[in-house]
């Protein structure tokens, strides 16, 4: 009888364990789509994407098949919801291509074009109805809205143990860049993306400058003479050398 209860126990643990291993989403297909089509820089393979276009493909009925569920961590969820938009922007891209700006298009953001669990979604939705809500707003630097001016893609998927680390090292990468950011002492001419989401970052009482400074390498002080820069909105597209692949 014991041996018998012990079976059924086991059993049952083996069974939870099975659900919670599938109770997460696999993000590696678009991890492998990444490396092979974005430069360390962010600059975006275009035709690479088109040519693997059934990997990417997969990678959107995965999305599609396997929306966020309740038991997922806030991270889990949050990872699944950033890889997706920058996932279908790269297909909004691809399906008008060449172009020379996401801009071209018409209502880019709020263009229905891609179903998740039967229901029809635009980028606009995902980045105000979902993304923002989560109240982060690293959000800004991991999303990508296929412009030079955007923070740059990152050429790898966003996972639930790799995302505050990543969202740290992508924030402090375009707030220290620049091209996108010009910061010293006596002047500031910093992204319009501040503007756009001041709200945003008004977090734990502080306000955009707050923000910035705490990933800034020179400091914002109260006397600095603040602008903004324009926005360039022309496609972030270039070359990807494939990585290189040791055969033993």
């Amino acid at each position: 009888m014991k041996t018998l209860k012990t079976i059924l126990t086991l059993l049952t643990v083996l069974f939870f364990n099975q659900m919670n291993s599938q109770d997460t989403f696999d993000h590696s297909v678009w991890d492998q789509a990444l490396l092979l089509n974005v430069s360390e820089d962010g600059k975006v393979d275009y035709d690479g994407f088109m040519r693997d276009s059934s990997q990417l493909y997969r990678y959107f009925k995965q999305l599609s098949d396997n929306p966020p569920k309740e038991s997922w961590s806030r991270e889990e969820k949050l990872a699944y919801w950033i890889n997706a938009y920058n996932a279908y922007t790269i297909k909004l891209v691809i399906d008008s291509y060449p172009l020379k700006s996401i801009k071209d298009l018409q209502d880019p953001w709020g263009k229905k074009f891609f179903k998740i669990d039967g229901a029809w979604h635009s980028l606009g939705e995902l980045e105000h109805k979902i993304l923002r809500k989560f109240g982060d707003p690293r959000i800004h630097f991991a999303i990508n809205c296929a412009s030079i001016s955007c923070p740059v893609v990152w050429n790898r998927a966003y996972t639930a143990t790799s995302l505050h680390v990543a969202l740290d090292e992508q924030t402090e990468k375009f707030i220290n860049d620049p091209t996108r950011n010009t910061i010293t002492k006596t002047e500031v001419s910093v992204s319009k993306i501040f503007s756009w989401y001041k709200k945003d970052f008004k977090v734990n009482g502080g306000d955009v400058k707050d923000f910035i400074n705490r990933y800034a390498n020179v400091k914002i002080s109260n006397q600095s003479k603040k602008g903004y820069k324009t926005y360039d909105w022309g496609l972030n597209e270039g070359t990807v050398v494939s990585p290189a692949y040791v055969v033993d």
